[in-house]
Formats: structure tokens, C-alpha cells, sequence
């Protein structure tokens, strides 16, 4: 098992700088404008050899404008007690202020080990000014630059030798879903997955747009193991109107790419908005599973067929993919979340079933001679056999003649069939047909 290293300071001192240059990936979003880091953030690196998580976290202020300060500071508290060592970041240009010594005292209670760090020092010139950081009492100090990377070798060294030995890897014998949770700001994302995972890993607050970075989160009890990823809420473009929101939104929207199975969340008491429309049809372009949530069902007043109606309205709107799960949950009062967990698996498992060819044909061939494709300019349509693609999510190629004038209509009676027959709920069919 890697160790873990967390990386503290106040605001715009150059933690996510440092971050993703230690993962070497552009994973934290980065801004001149400070305060843009919120939850922590987790990512892998590895140095001579030796594997470490890295996290990082906001920046710790007093007394700010931020209305989330509190929030961060308790985040910053919990990656502290979570690290097995702390990287403690200041600025050289800005020299030692009240947050620095904050922050100090904060580290001295912790009793983990530390790397006293100084960024910016980009130029021979800072080198002088950096020996004020001596004053903070703690101890020695490594100079870096953050943004081009000098001295991050040297500081490195350092944290690793500080580092506990390895623990022996448990060798991972099943595939993790990768999970995205997705949807428009403040429909209750972050808060699913702290109820979850039973702590706030993630800050919530009312204020939409909390989520900026997309969050990465291991959930492994009851027997679903999974990797949830809390994203950014996803707005029209029209209404992006900060660099900082129009990052997080593509981070979402790279989350969403890469994920096996998405969690569309949607606003019961706004009912399915166009927005969270094209959210659904972005899953569906990229062949993505999805289960749909109904978040916030405690604030709808209900008859005795709410739900039904409300399913059967939603399902309208969002036909012709019409065969997904939808589960109405309130994650304050942790209604039906492990309705979620399930529906997650299904889907996931649904999204990989491999169909033999032999039962494809015989049942396939059967609903192709009992509704035949219509001929088209005079042309007859011979459709001969199926077989289904090696492709991550469940895709069947058609052999016949005459495939070109095969229309939409009739692909998607033979969607309808294959979903009749074997169970893809909750996850895109393709259909393909081509001359033999």
C-alpha cells in the first residue's frame, strides 16, 4: 500500500501547481484567482521507484469573504490526520503572514511528519529572502518551483525518506466500476457520495457550483466495490461564464468519458430540465451506462401515484431510450441509496453481457422473419446473420443485402428485440447492418 502526502497552506501559495506536477497529470484546475481548490483532491505518483497518493486541498484562511472557509479548513484537517506525511507550502514573494503561522500551529498539533516548503523561488535572487521562513520554527526548509520544477526532486527525496516502508499490495483480482455521479449544480451530487461513504469527503452547501474539481472516491462496503467520481454540475453553455466553471465543466464532461457507468441525478421538485436532457443524450453518445436518480423525492408532496406518473412522464421525455433504471431517493434522509448501488452493478453487468452467437441467430433470425424490413425502390432486404462486436458496450452487426436501405425505424425494432430478449437495461444498444 502507497503512502499518502498531503500538501497544506493558505490560498494561491501554488499547492495544485505542485500537485499536478507530482502526479504528472493536469488533474487539480489551476487559476491565478485564489481559493479555486475546495475538496480534497487524490491523485497517484511515483518517484525512484517508490508509489505515493498525493493529496490536495484548499487553502486555509480567517475570517475571509469565502463562504466556504470553514468547510475547507475541515477538509484541510482531515487530509492532515489522513497523511502519513504533510507538505507544508509557503509563498517567497509574499514572505511569512498570519495565515502561514495559522497554518503552522494547525501542523504542530497534528504530530505527523512535515516538509517545510518554499514556492516561487524561480530566480537565484529569493534565494536570501526564503531564510525568513526559519522564523515559522520549523526547522529546515526546501526551495522549489512549483510552476517549472526546480528543486521538486530534492523535496521529494526528502518526503519519501519521511515516508513509512510500503505495505505488501493485495493484488486486485476484479475490475472496479468506474462510476460518474452527473448532473446539473446543487441536485444533491456531492451529498449522495458523503452519505456513502459516511463522511464529508466532499463540501455541500447550497450554493450551486460548490464541485469544482472532479473528485475521485473509493467505495468498498456491503459488497459493491466501486470508484465513484463527483463532478463539476454541468450548465448551458451560455451560462459559463468564469474560465474556473468552463475548466470544471470539461472535467465533467472528461469524467463522464471515461467512466463505465453514469449517475444521472435529477431535481424532483424541477422535474427533467433540457439541460439535464443533454446531459443524458452526452451519456449516450459515449456509450456510457447510466441509472437515473430522482434526488430530493422528501420535498414532493405525493398521492398514492406520484411516482408513477412522475416516472411515466419522465420516461416519455426521454424515450426513445426508454430502458434505464430510475430510482427516487432522498440522500439527506438516505431513502433507497443502496437502491442506487444496486442498479449500479445491474447496469454495469448488463453493459458487459456477451451473447453467443448461436442463441443471437436463433432468436434474432426468428423476429427478422416475423417482421421482415420493408422494401425499399423496389429493392428486397435479406438480413442473414448476427454477431455481436468485441466492443466495451453491447454493439451487433447485421449481415444481409442491400443493408443501405435499412432505416432507422427498423433498427430500432431490432433494438427493441434484443432488449426484449436479453437484458441491457440501463445501457446503450448499437445497431450496425452491412452486406454480406
Amino acid at each position: 500500500m502507497s503512502g499518502i502526502i498531503a500538501i497544506v497552506g493558505r490560498p494561491n501559495v501554488g499547492k495544485s501547481t505542485l500537485f499536478n506536477r507530482l502526479i504528472e497529470e493536469k488533474q487539480a484546475i489551476i487559476d491565478s484567482k485564489s481559493g479555486v481548490t475546495r475538496d480534497r483532491n487524490y491523485g497517484d505518483g511515483v518517484w525512484n521507484g517508490r508509489e505515493f497518493t498525493v493529496i490536495d486541498t484548499g487553502g486555509v484562511t480567517i475570517k475571509s469573504e469565502d463562504a466556504f472557509e470553514g468547510e475547507i479548513r475541515k477538509q484541510v484537517v482531515m487530509a492532515m490526520e489522513e497523511a502519513d506525511v504533510i507538505i507544508f507550502m509557503v509563498d517567497v514573494k509574499t514572505g511569512i503572514t498570519d495565515l502561514d503561522s495559522n497554518v503552522a500551529n494547525m501542523l504542530r498539533k497534528t504530530n505527523k511528519p512535515y516538509v517545510l516548503v518554499v514556492n516561487k523561488v524561480d530566480d537565484g535572487k529569493y534565494l536570501y529572502d526564503a531564510t525568513e521562513f526559519y522564523s515559522l520554527g520549523l526547522g529546515e526548509y526546501f526551495t522549489i518551483s512549483s510552476a517549472n520544477g526546480s528543486g521538486t526532486g530534492d523535496l521529494l527525496d526528502a518526503v519519501i525518506a519521511k515516508l513509512p516502508p510500503d505495505k505488501p499490495k493485495q493484488e486486485e483480482t476484479e475490475e472496479i466500476p468506474h462510476v460518474a455521479v452527473v448532473g446539473r449544480p446543487n441536485v444533491g451530487k456531492s451529498s449522495f457520495i458523503n452519505a456513502l461513504i459516511g463522511e464529508d469527503q466532499h463540501i455541500v452547501t447550497p450554493v450551486a457550483g460548490t464541485t469544482r474539481d472532479s473528485i475521485g472516491t473509493r467505495f468498498n462496503k456491503f459488497g459493491y466495490n466501486y470508484y465513484f467520481i463527483d463532478t463539476a454540475g454541468l450548465r448551458k453553455k451560455e451560462k459559463v461564464n468564469e474560465d474556473l466553471e468552463f475548466y470544471s465543466v470539461l472535467r465533467s464532461i472528461r469524467s463522464l468519458e471515461s467512466a463505465d457507468v453514469c449517475v444521472l441525478m435529477i431535481d424532483a421538485t424541477d422535474g427533467i430540465e433540457s439541460q439535464d436532457m443533454n446531459i443524458l443524450h452526452l451519456i449516450i453518445k459515449n456509450n456510457k451506462g447510466v441509472v437515473i436518480c430522482v434526488n430530493k423525492w422528501d420535498l414532493i408532496d405525493k398521492t398514492t401515484n406520484t411516482a408513477r406518473d412522475f416516472e411515466e412522464n419522465l420516461r416519455k421525455k426521454i424515450a426513445p431510450f426508454t430502458d434505464v433504471p430510475i430510482i427516487f431517493t432522498s440522500v439527506l434522509e438516505k431513502q433507497r441509496i443502496q437502491k442506487i448501488l444496486e442498479k449500479i452493478r445491474e447496469v454495469y453487468e448488463n453493459r458487459k453481457r456477451r451473447i453467443q452467437t448461436a442463441r443471437l441467430n436463433e432468436i434474432m433470425l426468428e423476429a427478422i422473419d416475423r417482421f421482415s424490413p420493408p422494401a425499399v425502390k423496389g429493392k428486397n432486404i435479406k438480413i442473414k446473420y448476427v454477431t455481436q462486436l468485441p466492443t466495451p458496450y453491447p454493439a451487433f452487426v447485421f449481415f444481409g443485402s442491400n443493408s443501405k436501405y435499412v432505416k432507422d425505424p427498423y433498427k430500432r425494432y431490432l433494438e427493441n428485440q434484443l432488449r426484449k430478449n436479453f437484458n441491457f437495461c440501463g445501457s446503450t444498444v448499437r445497431i450496425y447492418v452491412r452486406d454480406k
